[in-house]
């Protein structure tokens, strides 16, 4: 496991472990800052370029469509891969979104990041 540095307080936490890049996510993600969290995450997936991309969303409360942009343009780099993403530790309001835009068929959702780290 290697700690990564990280530019941003919507991304408190990255590092390595194995072939997956895992990303602690924190705060409301809308409009406002979504394009914050994009250049985080793709400028880790762009040095990385993992086969899993774990995103831990247990400290996001709310998002909003422009961080489902986000997620969704994330797929779509490590999928050019091979690869997958796993999201984790889904908040009640973010799980219900994800489940409304019918979404959790494409991403991998786990309960925390030791189950993700398994798949």
């Amino acid at each position: 496991m290697s700690e990564l540095r990280t530019s941003t307080e919507m991304v408190p936490s990255a590092r390595v472990e194995g072939d997956a890049l895992v990303l602690s996510v924190r705060g409301e993600i809308d409009l406002h800052n979504s394009p914050e969290l994009r250049t985080e995450v793709l400028d880790l997936l762009n040095k990385q370029s993992p086969k899993r991309l774990i995103l831990n969303l247990g400290q996001v409360p709310y998002m909003d469509s422009s961080a489902i942009a986000v997620l969704v343009e994330s797929l779509q780099k490590v999928r050019k891969s091979g690869g997958r993403v796993l999201l984790t530790d889904l908040q009640p309001r973010v799980k219900s979104l994800l489940e409304i835009a019918r979404l959790g068929s494409i991403f991998v959702i786990c309960k925390d990041e030791a189950e993700a780290l398994t798949k």
